[in-house]
């Protein structure tokens, strides 16, 4: 319920009627306020009597930032002016502009005042040299507020357009990488309304007022909404400012009245009964506060917050109201910290052990000190007390078992396919049958499925009482899991698309406290895997089948195909401090394992994006290097390995280097990557669903971009039609080792396929095409090679001693292409080949 503070302070006419700001230096010793009329006023913290006057200044003062050594302060005329606080003194000019100043800021570490103008262009200008100067000018209207970010490595203007401009400052040129639309109104320069960004003290979301008199919090993660502020003025929001830990905010509105709202839980705890309030300054420590109108008085409140909530203002910094907090998010990387860490060592010139020789004489002679140097470790060298340390003490004197050990980075854990809260909404689900997502509604979620073929299943949506935060789709059912919340424990619930009877869902609970770390869903199985280090597998009917604990843990994540079933988890610390990824795969329903705590092979500091099974049944991962890997027999234990299907930064639409992008992983099929184009440096895909694009695989063997195809058909200037160029063949090499290479692990992938489960006649008969397609394209190949001259003639037979063929057909296609481009000897030397293969006179060699 709102209270109102008892307690009501005076009035302090301190300016003339007009425009009147207040700011309080960060150590919080003085407040300064500024006006209409030609006065600063500089009040004392704790002390009731006169202010400090500063009367050589200018007229019309419309902002004011403070430091602890000085303030600055803009005013209409376009000067801004910097003052000093010990001599409270004028100091100098910072700036000039040709029009009104309309807002200062000052960045954190105070090296830099943002100065804001009805000019188009905003400056940066160094405080201690304004000669130094960097403009922001990317934005189209005047600003009409700015704000620094907690690090001052970002800057917030609120223009007159109604649009949010976010700048950062990393590099020397400030660069424009956000545009925030949709949030405040447009607003004239002179208004009384504020549109002003106030950033959280957590430094990851600012606040901003809204023209339905709302208070808007909005990410610096992904710029979207996040809670807001709701149903608390009846008028325009005018002024507001967090408290120093974040814990409250406060709000002045048109509707006469300040409000004060807890971070938490965004409700009303006090309003207080002032008119025309046009700026808010918390104090940084005190339960202290105040705030000017346009009448030119200043309040100073003491107990601005009341009694039964003020002991928030003594809490620790707290976290900015995001709708899902990132991090209350669950991750496998939280330990408990080491509380038997190492004790803090006092950095004294002498140490001082009481009652020594050494202590009462202040130390060993100065002329002793470096009589011995200890250059072998052998231990010749005194401590600060003159002793020799004692070998199983360290240099501090700290015993070496005590010593505290490497805490390892464990990889986190994730859903495949899914992304994180952003704003309200997240996607559960993405891949080729459709897409799975939710929207927070405050209570509860709404849950949408949608299919890409809507001749087979029908899109449905839900509303979710249970917050699913996880799920899988796939031709069968849908799969979703929450997380457990106070007494409720986590919940995985599976919803079958369509039965030859009526259509049964189930639910089961985990045991209370152990949560979902990532879940798959396969034709035969449901795998859940849990921070317990439990891998659960179900039926599709919610049949328990297998608990187990794997040898790996903390857990990762997990996919699954038809009877198989892939996890993955932290194995041992590399010398780095990341643990290596481990995986196993086995065959649940034989009960067989095809690789056993085998290496995920990710290259150093890389991290696994997704993991999935393909069309075909071969897993497949996608790190954060953009390389798409298989695994090659997989299914014969200890012969797997990784083989690298697509290097996504050798794309030839990243070969200029103008375009920047990257790819969301989504499925392998029909031999494609498929997967969603990522711009403007965002990590997941987001709403409205971007369409889904595919890239054919090409095995990184060269970092040169393929040459266009030349049109058979052109001629050049003189009509004549050019010869092929060298450049040509190169690029056709290029592509038949290509094709080589792709056919050679599709074929191996199928050939394990038709070992391990006695393929029928369909398999082996797209297993011999394979084959063949592998031969005719040796002989393209050949045939390039053929083009080159004689000298390529050993690595021409070398392709057909790599044809697959043993029948001698595709050896007597191979010595034909060498008669065509007259290679005898060549020609000789395959028609030899072709002997030996068909009287199997050289069996060892093939």
């Amino acid at each position: 319920m709102a209270s109102t503070a008892p307690h009501r302070p005076r009035a302090r006419p301190a300016h003339t009627q007009g425009s009147t700001r207040c700011a309080y230096t960060p150590d919080g010793s003085k407040l300064v306020t500024v006006g209409s009329n030609n006065t600063i006023r500089l009040y004392k913290t704790g002390f009731d009597g006169e202010p400090i006057n500063i009367d050589d200044c200018q007229e019309q003062n419309v902002a004011v930032d403070a430091s602890n050594e000085f303030f600055v302060v803009g005013s209409e005329d376009g000067t801004v002016s910097l003052y000093s606080i010990p001599n409270a003194a004028f100091d100098k000019f910072l700036l000039r502009c040709s029009l009104p100043i309309r807002d200062v800021a000052l960045s954190p570490d105070s090296k830099w005042c943002a100065v804001a103008s009805d000019e188009l262009t905003v400056k940066l200008v160094q405080t201690d040299d304004n000669g130094k100067i960097r403009h922001l000018k990317e934005h189209n209207k005047p600003t009409k507020h700015l704000a620094f970010d907690t690090k001052g490595t970002t800057v917030t203007l609120a223009c007159t357009d109604g649009i949010v401009y976010v700048y950062s400052l990393t590099s020397d040129e400030p660069e424009l990488i956000k545009k925030v639309d949709g949030v405040i109104g447009a607003l004239d320069t002179e208004s009384d309304v504020s549109s002003k960004t106030e950033w959280h003290p957590d430094g990851r979301a600012f606040a901003v007022p809204t023209p339905t008199r709302d208070i808007q919090v909005i990410s610096q993660n992904d710029w979207e909404k996040q809670r807001a502020f709701a149903n608390g003025h009846n008028g325009d929001i005018t002024a507001l400012t967090w408290s120093p830990n974040g814990a409250l905010l406060a709000s002045a509105g048109k509707d006469k009245k300040i409000l004060l709202w807890e971070t938490k839980t965004q409700s009303v705890i006090a309003r207080l009964d002032y008119a025309n309030v046009m700026d808010i300054a918390w104090h940084p420590t005190n339960n202290l506060a105040s705030f000017t109108n346009l009448d030119g008085e200043v309040y100073i409140h003491p107990d601005f917050v009341p009694e039964p909530f003020a002991p928030l203002l003594k809490l620790g910094k707290q976290p900015a109201p995001f709708i899902h907090d990132p991090l209350s998010e669950i991750s496998a990387n939280i330990r408990r910290p080491n509380e038997a860490g190492p004790r803090p060592q006092p950095l004294e010139d002498r140490r001082i052990r009481e009652g020594s020789y050494d202590s009462l004489m202040d130390g060993p002679l100065p002329e002793d000190e470096d009589f011995v140097v200890d250059d072998d470790g052998a231990g010749y060298v005194v401590n600060g007390n003159g002793k020799r340390t004692h070998d199983d003490f360290d240099i501090y004197g700290e015993p070496l078992s005590k010593r505290p050990h490497l805490e390892p980075e464990y990889h986190e854990a994730f859903q495949p396919g899914s992304t994180p809260w952003r704003g309200n909404r997240k996607y559960l689900c993405l891949n080729l049958i459709g897409f799975v997502w939710t929207v927070d509604q405050d209570g509860h979620n709404t849950v949408t499925v949608e299919f890409y073929d809507h001749e087979f299943h029908r899109d449905f949506h839900f509303t979710d009482t249970f917050l699913y935060d996880k799920a899988c789709l796939t031709e069968n059912g849908t799969l979703f899991s929450c997380s457990p919340k106070d007494d409720t424990p986590a919940t995985i619930f599976y919803r079958p698309h369509e039965t030859w009877t009526n259509r049964t869902d189930w639910r089961t609970q985990l045991p209370k406290g152990e949560a979902v770390l990532a879940m798959s869903l396969s034709d035969s199985f449901v795998t859940v895997t849990t921070t317990a280090n439990y891998v659960r597998v179900y039926t599709l009917f919610g049949i328990p089948y297998r608990v187990y604990r794997p040898k790996s843990t903390p857990m990762v994540t997990c996919a699954s195909w038809r009877d198989y079933v892939m996890t993955i988890g932290n194995g041992p610390v590399s010398a780095n401090g990341h643990t290596r990824l481990l995986y196993t795969i086995e065959n649940v329903k034989r009960d067989e394992i095809c690789q056993n705590e085998d290496t995920v092979a990710l290259p150093e500091g890389a991290t696994l994006k997704s993991v999935f099974f393909s069309d075909s049944g071969d897993p497949c991962i996608y790190d954060s290097t953009g390389t798409l890997l298989t695994l090659l027999h997989w299914r014969q234990p200890s012969r797997a390995s990784w083989i690298p299907l697509l290097d996504t930064k050798l794309l030839p639409r990243l070969a200029s280097g103008r375009k920047t992008e990257t790819y969301f992983p989504i499925a392998v099929a029909d031999d494609k990557f498929h997967c969603i184009i990522l711009k403007g440096g965002d990590q997941y895909p987001y709403f409205p669903r971007p369409l889904l694009s595919e890239f054919d695989f090409s095995i990184p063997l060269t970092s040169e971009p393929p040459k266009p195809k030349r049109n058979p058909d052109a001629m050049d200037q003189d009509g004549n039609t050019p010869e092929p160029e060298a450049d040509d063949d190169e690029s056709e090499t290029r592509r038949l080792e290509q094709q080589f290479l792709l056919k050679g692990i599709a074929a191996a992938q199928l050939q394990d396929l038709v070992e391990s489960t006695s393929g029928g006649h369909a398999q082996r008969s797209s297993l011999a095409r394979l084959e063949l397609e592998i031969d005719k394209t040796l002989l393209q190949f050949l045939a390039v090679e053929c083009r080159e001259g004689e000298d390529r003639g050993m690595r021409a037979l070398e392709l057909v001693h790599l044809m697959r063929d043993r029948s001698g057909r595709m050896v007597q296609a191979a010595g034909k292409v060498a008669e065509r481009y007259g290679r005898s000897i060549l020609g000789d030397k395959i028609r030899e080949l072709g002997e030996r293969r068909v009287n199997a006179m050289d069996e060892d060699d093939f």
